[in-house]
């Protein structure tokens, strides 16, 4: 199973930062979570920092775990270790040449996603809801 560390960044106004996948990626076009896969001898907050910096250029200074989902694909299952993003520096670009946007989490159903990523919009939408950020 392919460890996948995946960072949850919410503005003041309650907007989530999403990427859209490039086209040599597998689910081209689709929108994303910003993260990326654990390396060997890595923790995933190790991984979520490097990930942030390559991808989105921020320096991640904390986050808490949030939840952890086991998905599996046709070509390949994954355990997406899911964090929330409390502070960092910097501004949020697209640092790989992907697109990159604020969304208000009521509005994620209007982008398309990888399947995996249904229960983590499902428990924003709690959020957005009125819930709170909980596991």
């Amino acid at each position: 199973m392919q460890h996948v560390v995946i960072g949850i960044i919410l503005n003041s106004d309650q907007q989530v930062l999403i990427a859209q996948r490039l086209a040599h990626q597998a689910k081209s076009g689709y929108w994303e979570f910003p993260g990326g896969k654990v390396e060997a001898n890595e923790s995933a907050f190790q991984a979520l920092t490097r990930e942030f910096k390559e991808e989105i250029g921020i320096d991640i200074l904390e986050a808490e775990p949030w939840i952890q989902i086991p998905f599996h694909y046709t070509h390949q299952s994954v355990l997406l270790d899911t964090w929330l993003i409390k502070k960092f520096t910097g501004n949020p670009v697209g640092a790989e040449g992907q697109p990159i946007q604020w969304v208000k989490i009521s509005e994620l159903s209007q982008f398309k996603f990888p399947e995996g990523n249904d229960l983590i919009i499902e428990k924003l939408l709690n959020v957005n809801r009125g819930s709170g950020l909980t596991n």
